[in-house]
């Protein structure tokens, strides 16, 4: 992994407040990751590979980061709000394809949102609130505008907070591992013992999509690009070193899960980090980690709610969607209208979408994502900019390009496959009619 040799140039001019510092970025990273993934997919995940859970997390972090480096070269090559739409519009310079690329990264967004408020409410809540799950995600996402529309700085603010909090559940769970093969209640030797039947090969791959959900994020911190302080210099360290400790902290919690649970009970899938609590009988009440998991759901919210606004803000800025959307709050400069309306799509999936489909969705839609961040690295090779910048080695997207195919071909549920292509038809059609509308001299970017 190298930087290129070019001179470096001041940031690029924008509406937005650069109040993202290295440190804000790095817990923005690890605080979207670190969510509600670990804790609710460890014991999904054992149910397709058995006690190597952390091989599947292995895998998987190996081929997030192999699309982190094409994001890493891009977002310092190009720090504009808008990821992947703003980079498929240089690499390829026909709206439609840049549209669709955004458009699914934002549907991934949007469904995101909806998945975890629908968690929220119905896997952890009722444990506190005998409330119907619906409008307690509706109340969870109308908390989480009001914190976006406050400003990124206040939002990643609080984001810090619940970051600490979720990962000293996660780091609870491994030493109450360690107290448990301390007294020799647990067995370590279990997180080697695969599902019985299975092929080690085929079944670590397909555990590796489902555990791909658990690093999903880290995308997320291309469309806060303008809004980062010194970007070109910071972005990378972050983004690297969040996936990194993200990555171990995973692999150390479903070591935790097989040694104190046993593979036999990984692989039925039905267990989770509450049990791993419980099973430890160290006096640590099952509430209180229900209320870490509630938080750590609720910071996945904010995290991805932010992005999909920025996104959504990115999109309109290159003209891609109305410029209704870029309209920004004169004193807190958030984007206010992409992020009622972002928030009002996620309200609305609430009401019509289970959390296991929702979540299967967006793999999916951030699979095409990636697929073409990963080619426009290599398209955007010989577009050369006056700024110094971070370059990945050749061999690393085009890796990528192999990961993203492979982790595609695990996917073999029709349903998914179904809405997942519902949401990008639904994109192209909303696209065209409004390029048929601006033909018409319907001005729909005003």
């Amino acid at each position: 992994m190298s930087t290129s040799t070019a001179p470096a140039a001041s940031d690029e001019s924008t509406q937005l407040k650069q109040g993202i510092t290295g440190p804000l970025l790095f817990l923005f990273i690890l605080g979207d990751v670190l969510g509600a993934g670990v804790y609710v997919l460890v014991g999904e995940v054992g149910g397709v590979i058995g006690g190597p859970v952390w091989l599947a997390l292995a895998t998987a972090l190996v081929l997030a980061l192999l699309t982190a480096a094409s994001y890493a070269e891009l977002v310092t090559k190009y720090p504009r709000a808008g990821g992947a739409a703003v980079f498929a519009q240089r690499a390829y310079g026909r709206p439609l394809v840049s549209f669709v690329v955004g458009w699914c990264m934002l549907a991934a967004g949007v469904v995101s949102v909806a998945a975890l408020a629908l968690g929220f409410s119905s896997a952890y809540l009722p444990a506190f609130l005998d409330v119907p799950a619906a409008p307690a995600a509706i109340a969870l996402l109308a908390v989480v505008a009001l914190v976006n529309l406050r400003g990124i700085k206040e939002s990643l603010g609080a984001n810090v907070v619940m970051t600490v909090v979720e990962v000293s559940g996660l780091l609870l769970v491994i030493v109450l591992a360690i107290v448990v093969l301390g007294r020799g209640d647990g067995d370590l030797a279990q997180a080697g013992q695969f599902k019985a039947g299975a092929g080690p090969v085929g079944v670590t791959l397909a555990a590796a999509l489902l555990a791909f959900y658990s690093f999903v994020g880290f995308e997320t911190s291309a469309n806060v690009a303008e809004e980062v302080r010194d970007v070109r210099r910071v972005y990378p360290r972050a983004l690297f070193g969040a996936l990194l400790v993200a990555g171990l902290v995973y692999v150390l919690v479903a070591l935790a899960a097989a040694a104190v649970l046993g593979a036999d009970v990984l692989g039925e899938g039905g267990a989770s980090l509450l049990d791993v609590v419980a099973a430890a009988d160290a006096g640590v009440p099952d509430w209180l980690f229900g209320l870490v998991a509630l938080v750590a759901i609720a910071n996945g919210a904010l995290l991805t709610s932010i992005m999909s606004s920025r996104l959504t803000y990115g999109m309109a800025e290159q003209r891609l969607l109305p410029a209704l959307f870029a309209r920004v709050l004169p004193r807190r400069r958030t984007p206010w209208v992409a992020i009622v309306a972002t928030t009002l799509v996620s309200m609305a999936l609430t009401l019509v979408g289970a959390f296991d489909q929702l979540a299967a969705t967006v793999v999916l839609l951030l699979l095409v994502v990636f697929v073409s961040t990963n080619l426009a690295v290599l398209v955007l090779r010989r577009d050369e900019v006056a700024h110094s910048h971070y370059r990945a080695p050749t061999v690393l997207p085009v890796l990528a390009l192999v990961s993203c195919v492979v982790l595609a071909t695990q996917q073999r549920d029709g349903e998914t496959w179904a809405l997942a292509g519902g949401l990008v038809v639904l994109g192209v059609l909303l696209h065209l009619a409004t390029r048929r509308s601006a033909q018409r001299g319907v001005d729909v970017r005003a």
